[in-house]
């Protein structure tokens, strides 16, 4: 089995009330997310990121469509699959009065894991919170209930891992540790799904990148080959000496003043070649002291699409 996330024309439509009118909120959504990878799940607010999780969850109910976890069916054998993923919620939520050990014991009681089988101890140390065992989950900083969350959501040692929004309002330093976690249960052979806002994030992290809009998968492939779609590129000439205004002999192209001394120009790399831009700036009168290119990234990426 090569994919452990398998979803087929998943449909999901919420019935009109007396406040709001019936919302698609998935509409003929098909994924695969392979085995022992890290997966992301882009899209706009209110695309239907949450809505997949939640559905994978058991959490939402589905209007239509198939969703195969490890090789389960959610419809079929609920029980597996829930057993096969574990979610760690955009929102923090715990029990202020519990101590980060009696979180994790509870949550493995609910999960049904035998108490000799439990690693609630070596999970909190995993996790960066070895020295916080006993204190009040309230005490807590809010980096330090992400981590614990993500902790809960490990205490059935899932074969997946789901992680919505998981450094939402975290701090620089917090988030390369929750970074480092992810990469370190993935070496474990964890499947690892992610929701992110922050685009240098899902970049750094993730293999393979799906694009929701709207309710519908506008894009899906390897990290590397979406970034190579880009057909752009800019480059910034530092020149010898002050410019004030794009040069007349230059408005064929996309200029823009940097600085006192730097033009940015944007081009296409299939319609446009570097040496007549170059030619183009010498012609103005002026000298070329140093160049710097950079390439497309995932943020030009999802910009084009979602558009």
């Amino acid at each position: 089995m090569k994919n452990a996330i398998e979803i087929r024309n998943l449909n999901k439509t919420y019935k009109a009330s007396k406040r709001s009118a019936a919302k698609v909120a998935l509409n003929d959504v098909s994924l695969d997310i392979p085995k022992g990878s890290i997966f992301a799940l882009l899209g706009p607010n209110g695309a239907g990121k949450s809505t997949i999780i939640n559905i994978m969850a058991g959490l939402v109910k589905k209007s239509s469509g198939s969703v195969i976890i490890n090789g389960f069916d959610i419809d079929v054998n609920e029980r597996n699959a829930k057993s096969s993923i574990g979610v760690v919620p955009q929102e923090l939520n715990y029990d202020p009065y519990f101590t980060p050990l009696e979180s994790l014991e509870l949550q493995a009681g609910l999960y049904g894991v035998p108490k000799s089988e439990r690693r609630s101890k070596e999970i909190l140390e995993m996790v960066g919170l070895g020295d916080k065992t006993h204190a009040y989950v309230r005490s807590l900083s809010g980096g330090m209930k992400r981590r614990l969350l993500m902790a809960k959501a490990m205490v059935h040692n899932p074969q997946i891992l789901v992680l919505d929004e998981p450094t939402a309002g975290v701090d620089i330093e917090l988030r390369r540790q929750l970074w480092d976690n992810v990469k370190m249960l993935n070496s474990r052979g964890v499947t690892i799904v992610l929701t992110t806002h922050y685009l240098e994030e899902a970049e750094e992290l993730c293999d393979r990148i799906a694009i929701i809009n709207n309710g519908e998968i506008v894009a899906c492939d390897d990290k590397d080959v979406l970034i190579g779609s880009i057909d752009s590129k800019e480059i910034i000439f530092r020149l010898d000496r002050d410019i004030e205004a794009v040069p007349a002999t230059m408005s064929q192209f996309n200029c823009e003043v940097k600085s006192a001394r730097d033009l940015s120009v944007r081009y296409s790399t299939s319609e446009q070649q570097v040496g007549a831009i170059i030619e183009a700036v010498q012609n103005a009168g002026y000298g070329i002291v140093d160049i710097t290119t950079e390439q497309g990234d995932l943020e030009d990426v999802f910009l084009q699409i979602t558009a």
